[in-house]
This record gives structure tokens, sequence and C-alpha cells, in this order.
């Protein structure tokens, strides 16, 4: 078996799972086809899925089958971990996690500091020293893949290496909104408020994500004031500046706009060169320095993509027994920059999408309810559905249970609303990009 890459690996682990029979086909498409390589190391193996749910059904039915598959794979018995990743592809490691598998990928000592990047480092550096005295809140932003994320959890990790005994709470936007969703269906909101408003220090990811959404804008603006008013540290990450998040509350944008605001734009060719060889001494590998100039050369805006390629090359050396060469790192670089297996856009993705902007159930929209702000959502909905997929009209109005014209009606509707309502405009977009990961 020719296995050169971490999909490679993925693959023959699918392909052993599938010929065992110890799993249904409807098992395997649902719970097991959509989890993500993300690396192999020493002491474990990494997958990424999309949600909880997933996370904790692999966790609970499907481990021994995955793990018995991989040691037959690769020939040795490891630990497989299943983490959950954003909408910006970062995993959301938990706060209870004892990061077995991220504790020196998330540190000052090994984020590549260059012009592009300085500041942002010195000033998350200032907050890990001394919590709330300096900067607060401090803001980080920039495109993703960047290294907002590897700078929020350094100040994780190096409070917590100093003062143990601190309550840091990390999450992500969009985990903040579904945790106050689930803590209102469920009447745990007091313990919701408990947990994020008791902490020394709050770290939120992709805090765009609660743009547009009032309920969850609502619980934020309450629980950064609570903080602020205590002393607590606050530090939030966003993909653009502040004020180009249009439908993110006023009253949160000037409490941002208060602290200290920190721009991360793509690292300069130093700094790449720094980051290869560094990922590459993690994963205790040795590439010549041809390689490592080839690979900073070619992949120019992203982080995450420079990671991407050394981890590839691990996998390679690590069954191949032999040094990559050119021709391989371009195969493995024409592999992530272009992406070819990223996956459509999907209407379940899009229901979701709009039905928490719009702080309704994802059952409503595809209900017969005809109230003005779920006919709406509805509406929304499909015309997002049109606008973001290749589907026909016929074929988004049977994903609806309504008819090529209820589609044709929603579009046209939505088109002209757009035209009429500034905000209502942003809201679509802030939907769009959302659903989009941009």
């Amino acid at each position: 078996m020719n296995i050169e890459s971490l999909n490679d690996i993925w693959n023959a682990v699918c392909e052993e799972i599938k010929a065992s029979g110890e799993v249904t086909e409807a098992g395997f498409n649902l719970w097991i086809k959509d989890l993500k390589p993300v690396e192999l190391r020493q002491d474990g193996f990494i997958l990424s899925t999309s949600g909880d749910i997933k996370k904790n059904v692999v966790e609970t039915t499907y481990m021994p089958i995955l793990t018995s598959s991989l040691k037959n794979i690769i020939g040795i018995e490891t630990t497989i971990k299943v983490m959950v990743e954003d909408k910006s592809g970062n995993l959301i490691v938990p706060e209870t996690d004892n990061a077995v598998f991220f504790d020196k990928a998330f540190t000052f000592d090994n984020f590549i500091v260059g012009s592009t990047n300085r500041f942002a480092h010195a000033a998350a550096m200032a907050v890990a020293d001394n919590p709330f005295i300096i900067y607060n809140p401090l803001v980080i932003y920039g495109k993703s893949g960047v290294g907002k994320t590897h700078l929020m959890l350094a100040i994780k990790n190096h409070i917590l290496s100093r003062n143990p005994e601190k309550k840091i709470v990390y999450t992500s936007g969009e985990d903040f909104t579904n945790q106050l969703v689930t803590s209102l269906r469920d009447g745990t909101i007091e313990n919701f408020r408990e947990k994020f408003r008791t902490a020394d220090v709050l770290l939120m990811d992709d805090i765009h994500f609660i743009a547009g959404k009032e309920q969850t804008q609502e619980e934020f603006f309450n629980t950064f004031n609570t903080l602020y008013q205590n002393n607590k540290q606050i530090v939030v990450t966003l993909d653009r500046p502040v004020m180009e998040v249009k439908t993110l509350e006023e009253r949160i944008r000037s409490r941002l706009e208060s602290g200290l605001l920190a721009d991360i734009s793509s690292p300069d060719f130093e700094t790449r060169v720094g980051i290869v060889k560094t990922k590459s001494e993690l994963l205790n590998i040795t590439l010549s320095e041809n390689i490592i100039y080839y690979i900073a050369e070619h992949i120019r805006a992203n982080t995450r993509q420079l990671e991407g390629v050394v981890k590839k090359l691990q996998a390679y050396i690590m069954f191949q027994k032999k040094s990559p060469t050119i021709p391989v790192v371009q195969g493995f670089i024409r592999d992530i920059v272009n992406d070819p297996k990223k996956e459509p856009i999907k209407i379940e993705q899009i229901i979701s999408e709009v039905a928490r902007n719009y702080s309704i159930q994802e059952t409503d929209i595809l209900s017969q309810r005809r109230t003005a702000n779920i006919a709406l959502a509805r509406q929304v909905a499909m015309y997002i559905a049109k606008e973001t997929t290749e589907l026909s009209y016929k074929a988004i109005g049977e994903s609806f249970g309504k008819d090529h014209t209820t589609v044709l009606y929603a579009c046209r509707e939505i088109e002209k609303k757009i035209k009429q309502d500034p905000f209502e405009k942003e809201v679509i977009e802030e939907i769009i990009k959302n659903i989009k990961g941009e």
C-alpha cells in the first residue's frame, strides 16, 4: 500500500472499517465518512469533526473500530483524539481538555514573530503577563490561518503555567451561541451565566459569529460588562476590523474599540520559513533547506496551509522512509492550496445558520407555519440556497418541502427586501459569509 500523506492513512482506515463489516453503510456515511485527519504524532492521531454531537457519537460508539483499523494500517497502536472544528477551521479545545496533543502547539515560544504579527504578539504577551492591568479588552483581527488562535491559546497556557488556579474560559462565537441556545432550551441559563461571568479570563475566538444574533449579543454584552467591572481580562478575535462587522451591535462595537486593536496580516517570507522550520521540529522531522524555502515561497497567505504541508511530509517520511523531493512537495502544496475536496455548501448548513440569526428553530423553517418571522427566515434560507449552491429551484424546493414556484417567489421577495432594507441586506450578507467560512 502506497501511503504518503495523512489522507492516504485515513482513506486506508476507512476502507479497513468498511471491509470489516462491523459498521453499517448508514452508520459509516453518517458518523465516520466526514471525519477529517488533522495530525499524526507519536502520542496520537487527531481527527476533526463538525460538531459536538458527532464527536460524542464517534467517541462512544466507533472508537474501538477506529483504533483497531488504524493499528492495522500503520502497524502500531496509538491513541485517537476527536476534536471539533469551528467554521474557520480552528480546533476548539475544551476547557477541561488536558491538552496532551496541544501543550507544545500553542505557546509564545513557538509562535514565529515577523513584521506582520509583531505588534499582536507583543500585545498578547503583555496581557498574558499582566491580565486586565494593561490592555482590556484585547482584540486581535485578521484573515483565517494567520495565527490568531495560536496567540489566544498561548495566552491561556502562559497564564495557567504561572497561576494554575485561574479560571480561564476559552470558547468561540459559535460555541457561545450554541451553549446559550441549549441553556435557554433546557432552563439552565443561570449555569450558563455562572460559567462565563465568573471567569478570570474570557477568550472568545471568532466573535464576529454572534453579529446579527440579538439574544446572543445581549448575553455577550452583559457578560462583557460583568467581567470588565470585576477587573477580569477579555480577549477576542475577529476575521476583519471591528468597524466592518456591520451587524454587530454598536454598544458591543464601542466596547471592543475601547480596548487595544491588534491586526495580523499574511506572514512575510522570513516568517513563513520560520513557521515551516518550527513545525518540522515539533513533528520530529528534518527537511532540507531547499524544501523549506520552496514551501515558504509557494504558500504565502495562510499559516495553516504551511503547517498542513509539513504534516503531509511527516506522514510521507514516516511511511516511505525517505526524504521528500521537490515533486512530492509540489503535489502536497497543490492538494492543499487547490482544496479539491472542499465540500459544497449543504441545505442543512443554510437552515441552521438562518435559524440562529432569526432566533427560531430549524424545524420552524421546514414547517408549514406562516408567522411573519418564520416566513421571512424561510424565504431568506431559500434565497441563500440559490445564491450559494448550484441547486435548481426545483431541487431547493424539494429540500424545503415546497415547489419551485415558491422558491422563485421567495428569491424575488428577498431581492426586493435587500434593495429596500440596508440592515436586512447586511444580515443576509453576514449569514452568507458565515456559511462560506469567510
